[in-house]
């Protein structure tokens, strides 16, 4: 593969501090339906998909009926519920700012995530980290979301590396699995996953400042 010449981050759960949040926005818009998602069921099933593909694979498993209009409406609510909860700011993990200040110094950045683009720039700008990050990719700037490596082939593209010269940084089993199909090495965070889960990342770590 040669030496790393990136690095990728997921945000939420590598990042941000944001995956709660996340959980209660969609309790806010599932609940009034008669619908329930607890937390363990959300980060046991449902943590590296974006909007879309959870509302979808909960509507699934759960034998509801719900046409991709109606999801997309649903989502658009879910969106304004997590404005609402994020409206005094959402919160980096301890040592986040410092590790992306460190990394931009050595290696253009980039994120990969399946949060909304408009979600990642906001919470950028108001942490000053905006300027450090070549290249964010959201959920709604692909076609295919994580497991499916399109999020990092985009994100490397958009820096001009190839993605074999990057690595990426994630939570979840669903995203190592999107990079290293992309051809990435890869850094496992266990924040919201044991680390059995993330036993396929080239290195696991405990917290952001150990990258």
């Amino acid at each position: 593969m040669g030496v790393a010449t990136a690095v990728i981050f997921d945000f939420d759960g590598v990042l941000a501090d944001s995956e709660g949040l996340h959980l209660r926005a969609f309790q806010d818009v599932f609940e009034p339906r008669g619908w329930s998602l607890g937390e363990g069921e959300y980060f046991a099933r449902y943590l590296g998909f974006d909007d879309l593909g959870l509302v979808e694979a909960y509507a699934a498993g759960h034998g509801l009926r719900l046409d991709r209009a109606g999801a997309r409406a649903l989502i658009d609510e879910k969106s304004a519920a997590f404005r609402q909860r994020t409206a005094a700011g959402l919160p980096l993990y301890s040592g986040a700012a410092e590790c992306v200040r460190r990394l931009a110094a050595q290696f253009p950045l980039a994120i990969a995530s399946g949060s909304l683009r408009a979600e990642i720039e906001d919470a950028l700008r108001e942490t000053g980290l905006r300027q450090s990050f070549g290249a964010i990719v959201g959920a709604d700037d692909v076609t295919a979301t994580k497991p499916d490596p399109e999020p990092y082939l985009e994100a490397a593209a958009r820096l001009g590396i190839a993605a074999a010269r990057c690595v990426a940084i994630e939570d979840s089993h669903w995203g190592l699995t999107a990079a290293r199909r992309a051809g990435m090495r890869t850094v496992g965070i266990t924040t919201r996953s044991e680390a059995g889960a993330l036993a396929g990342a080239d290195r696991i770590v405990g917290r952001i400042g150990e990258v």
